[in-house]
């Protein structure tokens, strides 16, 4: 009995870690996606015989048509707050007695929509899609056969698909009253991907902050990155060899803020004593480098948990009412951010 209830417990990341391969490549293993090497099959197939995952999947109802397996489309899984929501996804499927099936566009929008044909032709019951890139493309058809959707931080253009999002604008205000509260003026600001929703938030709370306390915004000193640590890097420096620096960065994401680290180390200054920092997620590497970052937590796990009860809601009785559910951000002061001197 003690042994049945272990392997229950047995999720896609056990198999993932236990493998030494990503999660989608497990997830594509498990429900026989044919795109993976042979020898990478092997070694899954062997981990998952192992961990008893196999026996437990192939243990599931399939009555009614149900696949009992929620689909997850994500452009990347490098980045620390994608591998936190799946997480939260993974543990609440787990609880659910559904499996997942994860796919990874790497920011290549022509892939999102053949993806997410794919997955809807029957291989899952239900959608979750993380800031998709290519949404108008391929939701229309979606949402006229009902088929149960869930949008994480991105809001159809079409007024379509249930939403969980977090309070981006509200974060960015937070963030940016409290580098105006410790003195500083010149803000330079690191943005994402122009297409990314949550960013253009962020970009609309830090204008908004600098309206309102009077100060203007200096867009020399607003530059795009891309969401990962190497634009921070190439960003940060950027704007730490501009002829009046700013005293503090704000990068809308934690990764982008590890790299302006690594840009003001290479330039020879200390934070916060010449330079602040600010971010936006709450990774784990945040309170991990050294000094421990500044940002405005994401309850990223809790965001993959909400999105998969409401699309496991959706599943088992379609909502006609769309919902958006809002979590709230807070800001974490850490030590990369300090008094502005004089």
């Amino acid at each position: 009995m003690a042994q049945s209830a272990k392997k229950t417990a047995i999720t896609i990341m056990d198999v993932a870690k236990h493998s030494g391969v990503s999660y989608s490549t497990v997830s594509r293993v498990a429900t026989g996606y044919q795109f993976v090497k042979p020898a990478t099959r092997e070694k899954v197939q062997a981990a998952m015989d192992e961990l008893g995952y196999v026996a437990n999947l192939k243990a599931r109802s399939l009555a009614g048509g149900r696949s009992n397996m929620i689909g997850l489309l994500v452009f990347d899984l490098e980045n620390s707050y994608f591998t936190e929501v799946v997480r939260g996804i993974d543990a609440e499927v787990s609880l659910l007695n559904y499996d997942m099936m994860i796919s990874t566009t790497h920011q290549r929008v022509d892939r999102e929509k053949a993806y997410i044909s794919q997955l809807a032709s029957g291989i899952v019951d239900g959608l979750i899609v993380m800031l998709p890139q290519n949404i108008d493309a391929w939701l229309a058809p979606l949402v006229q056969r009902n088929f149960p959707l869930v949008l994480i931080d991105h809001e159809s253009g079409l007024g379509q698909g249930h939403i969980i999002r977090t309070a981006n604008r509200r974060g960015a205000i937070e963030a940016t009253n409290h580098l105006l509260d410790l003195g500083h003026r010149r803000i330079g600001l690191i943005t994402g991907t122009p297409s990314v929703q949550s960013g253009r938030e962020r970009i609309e709370g830090f204008r908004q902050a600098l309206a309102d306390r009077g100060v203007a915004a200096d867009d020399e000193l607003i530059v795009q990155g891309d969401f990962d640590e190497a634009s921070g890097f190439a960003c940060g420096l950027k704007l730490l060899q501009h002829a009046e620096r700013p005293t503090a960065i704000f990068a809308l994401n934690d990764a982008m803020a590890l790299g302006v680290y690594e840009a003001a180390e290479k330039l020879g200054l200390s934070v916060p004593n010449d330079l602040s920092i600010i971010g936006f997620d709450d990774i784990p590497e945040a309170k991990y480098i050294r000094p421990q970052l500044t940002t405005v937590r994401q309850p990223q796990r809790e965001i993959g948990r909400v999105a998969t009860r409401l699309l496991v809601e959706i599943i088992d009785k379609p909502k006609p009412q769309l919902e958006t559910i809002t979590l709230e951000t807070e800001l974490i002061v850490r030590q990369s951010t300090a008094p502005l001197d004089g």
